[in-house]
């Protein structure tokens, strides 16, 4: 059973997710993503291919929900952390839904508002991290610097 559960989309999402992983990487962490040959590129055994989504999408969003919480039920992480996007946002909800903690760290690429991800992560992960001070707000979403 892993510790941690780390998910995120493809693209920026995923860079963002691998400037995290020298204080994730260890046996007790699984990685999940959208884009197969992600992990493998970055040397990740540990990982669970999720299907994409977007909102305009629903059948898709739909797969995805269904595939996070399948994979969060049979990991039973005790953290899901989610860079972003819709997939780390299900996962997100099917961590607290099966009682691990949860952190959403919003895109670097959001410099003036939150995703609706984001927007929903602030009301629903036990933390919400933004990487523009100006997006910080009493009650959270908090800063704490940047990744880039």
């Amino acid at each position: 059973m892993p510790g941690i559960l780390a998910v995120s989309s493809g693209g920026g999402h995923w860079e963002e997710l691998m400037l995290l992983r020298d204080v994730l990487d260890g046996p007790d962490v699984h990685f999940a993503t959208t884009v197969a040959d992600l992990p493998e590129r970055a040397g990740i055994v540990n990982a669970t291919i999720l299907p994409d989504c977007n909102r305009d999408k629903p059948l898709s969003s739909l797969r995805c929900l269904i595939a996070a919480f399948r994979l969060v039920q049979r990991l039973r992480p005790d953290v899901v952390l989610s860079t972003g996007a819709a997939p780390g946002f299900f996962c997100i909800v099917a961590g607290k839904l099966f009682g691990a903690r949860t952190l959403w760290v919003e895109s670097f690429a959001n410099a003036e508002e939150l995703s609706l991800c984001g927007k929903l992560s602030v009301k629903i992960a036990d933390r919400c991290m933004v990487q523009w001070e100006h997006l910080a707000r009493p009650g959270g979403p908090v800063f704490e610097g940047s990744l880039l």
